[in-house]
């Protein structure tokens, strides 16, 4: 059992308080997931960059001075941003495939979260509440965001086997459910070149998405290639650089809300959830449909 909320705004006025109603949101479903938490925030961008996160391999690691070494070593003209475990670089595009490999020399037990241009990902252990606020995730802006309190029935609980997952550039997947091919899966991808860094089933399904749009498929066909490739249960969360997408299994066990209106579109596995939001009384609220892909789009 895990809670998943997400939130797609469509009034640039409501932009400034995103952080502030997915954290409102997701401490609500404290209960379906005390182990740890997660966030993906699609916030600004700027041309020709990309922001990189990375966490360090324990508590107290020096995550800003690692990331002083990668800039220095890779783009000094680069921006670092420390939150809490995380740090943030944002850098040059065209230096991104630079710094990865850097990292993967000289700083191995570092984990890249996210990268993209508009992507910032902040996961850690504990209490989804005190995420939260380690992270200031109430402070945060953005067009759309996702977050996931983990309950563990798959993997370890550690910061790597958090949710959300990203596999790809500006792309991220949030979980509920439980896949019974993620091992075969699983191997398969990385023979495919797919970075998959955990045991997590959850990953896989992030990675498959990846995977399928790589080879040309849009987000969409990617989600109804998945009710076919992937068994077991589940629902899913994906944002995109632009993008907020849902999909259930046909079974549809896990439980699902949705609600919007002229400012936004909200998900969350419960309804109290999105008592928080402004509007809500008058919003059409709505369980989404076994096997139907539901997806928003900023243009």
């Amino acid at each position: 059992m895990c809670g998943i909320a997400g939130l797609f705004i469509k009034d640039k006025a409501l932009e400034p308080q995103l952080g502030d109603y997915l954290a409102k949101m997701t401490s609500t479903l404290c209960s379906r997931g005390p182990d740890s938490a997660g966030f993906a925030i699609y916030g600004a961008g700027q041309d020709g960059k990309t922001k990189i996160t990375i966490a360090g391999p324990t508590e107290g690691y020096d995550i800003a001075g690692a990331a002083q070494k990668l800039v220095d070593a890779i783009d000094p003209t680069a921006d670092v941003t420390r939150r809490h475990s995380h740090a943030v670089i944002t850098l040059a595009s065209a230096e991104v495939p630079k710094a990865t490999a850097w990292l993967a020399t000289h700083l191995p037990d570092v984990t890249v979260m996210s990268e993209g241009q508009r992507l910032e990902i902040y996961k850690e252990v504990g209490y989804p509440d005190d995420v939260a606020k380690e992270f200031r995730i109430a402070k945060m802006s953005g067009t759309h965001g996702i977050s996931h309190t983990r309950m563990a029935t798959e993997s370890a609980v550690t910061t790597n086997g958090a949710h959300p997952f990203s596999t790809g550039s500006d792309q991220c997947l949030v979980h509920n459910g439980s896949l019974s091919n993620h091992a075969s899966l699983r191997r398969e991808l990385r023979r495919d070149g797919i970075k998959i860094r955990t045991e997590n089933d959850s990953e896989v399904a992030a990675g498959y998405l990846t995977r399928q749009m790589q080879n040309g498929q849009s987000l969409g066909e990617a989600l109804n290639a998945s009710l076919n490739d992937l068994d077991g249960f589940f629902t899913f969360v994906v944002g995109t650089e632009t993008g907020f997408g849902v999909l259930r299994d046909p079974i549809a066990c896990k439980p699902a809300v949705m609600a919007e209106t002229d400012q936004y579109v909200a998900f969350a596995s419960e309804y109290k959830s999105l008592t928080c939001l402004p509007g809500i009384k008058t919003a059409r609220v709505w369980e989404p449909k076994p096997a139907t892909v539901y997806f928003w789009e900023h243009t």
